[in-house]
């Protein structure tokens, strides 16, 4: 055979290949190729350190890079050759001449799916902080980041400083910073990927397990935790309780830091349990002073006390170390009788208008001398008044006596004259008849 007859026959051999090549294509048995955000799937044929090796067919071979490997929910831990994997298609070739595929985009949706479970079956999740901000922490949970509010921590990491200083709760905060915290999601957003957890959440259950054991009147021992403008938070036992200011003494107080102490070991009573919150009182353990008040005070004594504090209604007045008195507004009249201004820490004296010990309350005026010796003089008069009256009395009854003696007589002297009267007629009418 000629050499034109060879490349003629060779020429014919490749149109015929070419031909079958398009057939294949374009055939109704034609395998389908894939396009972009495809959903394919692949057999496993290698595992790279930061690749993975897909066998898709007639379609060629997919790869998986680096962060597309990472799927949130950890089904590649246990990945081996000649698994199936399911892939989105992000790259139809690359430079390699590979189908490059997501491996995380294809399991979005079932992460979220994931999370979502975990929330409404309340299942506790391990999870590291990973940085901390003014507002909470940073964490992840199945590659999606999460936001743990300083609101939602447990009384154990919650950051308490006085004046609520930022600065300071973020210096705390950071403390947290790759610890492994136990936390529950409590509310979830795919389309915002928003994703909030709580570690408060589950204290709450182990809390419900623990108050149980408590009850009303219960005495307990623990540590101030932290200091507010209105008591004082003491941990005890895995919980946490409030002293309110009203509960820390029997007497009036102004700051909760001038009684106790962060860190400060105390005994405290339990005099409230509502849901989780404890209240406790320091001065239930006390004796209460209020009790001898009325052998040391009685109503209209004079008193010397100190002003604590003044309110738009009037003065609050300290009288010894445990005893307080009120002087309201009306009650703060000088000798002119005009209103005198009290001054916070200034002494005056005052005078006991009433006591209320089981109530704790002691009402005061400010004491005046005119004032005294007018209710005084008031008083005497009305006693000289008593006296006389009671002078008067024995007089006066035997002048009614007389008077009622007198009385009577005449009313006898009247019937007298009167049967006399009638006697009288009488006789004339009979007179008169007979003539």
């Amino acid at each position: 055979m000629s050499v034109s007859e060879k490349i003629n026959s060779q020429g014919k051999t490749e149109d015929n290949k070419s031909d079958e090549m398009e057939m294949l294509l374009t055939g109704k048995d034609a395998p389908q190729l894939p396009v972009l955000s495809d959903l394919v799937e692949g057999k496993v044929i290698e595992i790279g350190s930061n690749s993975i090796y897909l066998d898709l067919g007639p379609a060629g071979t997919g790869i998986i890079y680096g962060r597309e490997l990472f799927d949130g929910l950890g089904d590649l831990k246990d990945l081996k050759v000649g698994d199936i994997l399911a892939a989105n298609v992000i790259e139809l070739e690359n430079e390699d001449g590979y189908i490059e595929l997501s491996f995380k985009e294809a399991n979005y949706e079932k992460v979220w799916k994931e999370l979502t479970r975990k929330m409404e079956e309340e299942e506790v999740i391990s999870t590291k902080v990973l940085s901390a901000n003014k507002g909470g922490l940073i964490v992840k949970i199945n590659s999606i980041a999460g936001f743990l509010p300083v609101s939602q921590l447990s009384s154990k990491n919650y950051p308490r400083v006085e004046g609520g200083d930022k600065n300071k709760i973020l210096t705390l905060l950071n403390q947290l910073v790759n610890k492994n915290l136990q936390v529950k999601i409590i509310n979830l957003d795919k389309d915002e990927e928003k994703l909030v957890v709580s570690e408060k959440a589950v204290q709450v259950k182990e809390e419900e397990k623990l108050i149980k054991e408590l009850k009303i009147g219960d005495k307990i021992e623990g540590e101030v935790s932290g200091i507010v403008d209105f008591g004082a938070f003491v941990k005890f036992k895995g919980l946490e309780g409030l002293v309110h200011i009203s509960e820390m003494a029997w007497q009036l107080v102004e700051d909760p830091r001038q009684v106790i102490k962060i860190g400060q070991k105390i005994k405290a009573k339990i005099i409230g349990i509502d849901g989780p919150r404890i209240s406790l009182s320091l001065k239930s353990l006390q004796e209460d002073p209020w009790k001898k008040a009325v052998k040391s005070y009685k109503v209209g004594q004079k008193v010397n006390g100190t002003v604590t504090k003044l309110n738009p209604f009037g003065a609050f007045v300290q009288l010894d170390s445990d005893i307080h008195g009120l002087v309201h507004l009306s009650k703060m009249t000088a000798e002119d009788g005009k209103a005198k201004e009290l001054k916070v820490g200034e002494k005056y004296d005052f005078e006991i208008l009433s006591i209320e010990p089981e109530e704790h309350r002691m009402g005061l005026a400010l004491f005046s001398k005119e004032k005294k010796i007018k209710k005084a003089d008031e008083k005497k008069d009305k006693k000289e008044k008593e006296a006389e009256e009671s002078e008067e009395k024995p007089e006066k009854k035997k002048k009614e006596k007389k008077e009622d003696k007198k009385s009577k007589k005449n009313k006898d002297k009247d019937k007298e004259e009167s049967a006399e009267v009638k006697e009288d007629k009488k006789a004339k009418s009979e007179e008169k008849k007979k003539k």
